[in-house]
Order: structure tokens, then sequence, then C-alpha cells
């Protein structure tokens, strides 16, 4: 199996995961702050909620990467 190819059958799926997965806890940080929780409660969970998020983000833009790159391996065969 091409190289490209299983990095993108790999990091697909995993970043679609971190993406939905960091898209629910932002909801639960603004749950949070909506409730009228400390500061110090929602800010953190916030913060962690981005940061998951815009690792989903990278990671799945990275199998993009991997997937042009597949088809372009293949071109060339």
């Amino acid at each position: 199996m091409n190289k490209h190819r299983k990095k993108w059958l790999i990091q697909a799926p995993i970043g679609l995961v971190l993406i939905g997965f960091g898209a629910c806890l932002i909801a639960e940080s603004a749950i949070l702050k909506a409730s009228g929780a400390p500061w110090l409660q929602w800010v953190p969970a916030g913060t962690v909620a981005l940061c998951v998020f815009n690792a989903g983000l990278s990671v799945f833009g990275n199998a993009i990467l991997e997937r042009i790159r597949y088809e372009r391996s293949l071109l060339k065969e």
C-alpha cells in the first residue's frame, strides 16, 4: 500500500473525530458560561476545547495533503 494512502486513511478519521469532539467541548464550555459558572471553570475548559478543535483541523488538513500526494503518485505511475 502506498505510504501516502496509508497516512490519509489514518489521519482523516482521526482529524474528523477531533473536530467533532472539540466542537462538543466548545458547546459544553459555552453552556458552563451561560449557566453562570465561575470563569475559572469555563475559561480553561474553553481553551482546551479550542486546542482539541484546532488539532483536529490540523490533522485533517494534513490528511488532505497526503491524499493529494497519493493521487499525484498515481499519475506518475
